[in-house]
């Protein structure tokens, strides 16, 4: 269970987020709604440890702990951020596997079985050699899934899902959240589409503009 106690963050004399209190569940998905400006993005990046708060605490099942403080090879948030960022000169299987490799320092023989794996659950099989630039907006995003749960997260965020994809696609991102979930993954999503999150979550917490 992940849980969050009186997180507060600033920018300058901006409060962007204050005494927020959260508890996820293992195995559920939160979903937090609404318009820019509401600090949604700024909690991912604290949570993925690219932003530190002012106050408050983090803890996962009971213990506290820091997200900009873990080791390497610790990863309790993994995000899956609104531009995908991935490697463009990279394969699809090297853009999964690459962390594996580099950080986990897995066997080629773990690392490669774990690609495939996360492949064949995310229907990326038939992708695994080509590059970004051969993808839809979809295929990327699963790609940029499959990269964020070869690092073992406790957790799985998403940031905006559905902003860089056709409208048709929206029901195939729900659809991949959901399998996500009966397979046991605790999952964040930020979205401004209430529709969508109302469709896929467990709870909604809604923000405001500050």
């Amino acid at each position: 269970m992940l849980e969050l106690k009186k997180i507060t963050k600033s920018f300058g004399e901006k409060k962007v987020i204050t005494d927020l209190d959260l508890t996820i569940p293992d195995g559920s998905i939160l979903a937090i709604v609404g318009p820019s400006g509401g600090g949604k993005t700024t909690l991912l990046r604290t949570l993925a440890g690219l932003e530190s708060v002012d106050s408050g605490n983090f803890l996962l099942d009971g213990q506290v702990f820091d997200p900009t403080n873990l080791k390497e090879q610790e990863q309790v948030v993994g995000v899956v951020f609104q531009d995908f960022q991935l490697f463009p000169h990279l394969s699809v299987f090297e853009n999964i596997t690459l962390a594996p490799k580099m950080v986990l320092k897995q066997s080629k023989e773990a690392y490669t079985a774990k690609g495939h794996q996360l492949a064949e659950q995310l229907g990326l099989s038939g992708l695994l050699q080509q590059y970004p630039y051969q993808l839809s907006g979809g295929q990327k995003q699963r790609v940029a899934i499959a990269r964020a749960m070869a690092m073992d997260p406790k957790v799985l965020a998403y940031d905006e899902p559905t902003s860089a994809l056709d409208p048709a696609l929206r029901q195939q991102v729900e659809s991949l959240i959901l399998n996500l979930k009966k397979q046991g993954v605790t999952q964040i999503v930020v979205t401004h589409d209430l529709a969508f999150a109302k469709n896929i979550a467990d709870e909604l917490l809604e923000v405001s503009p500050v």
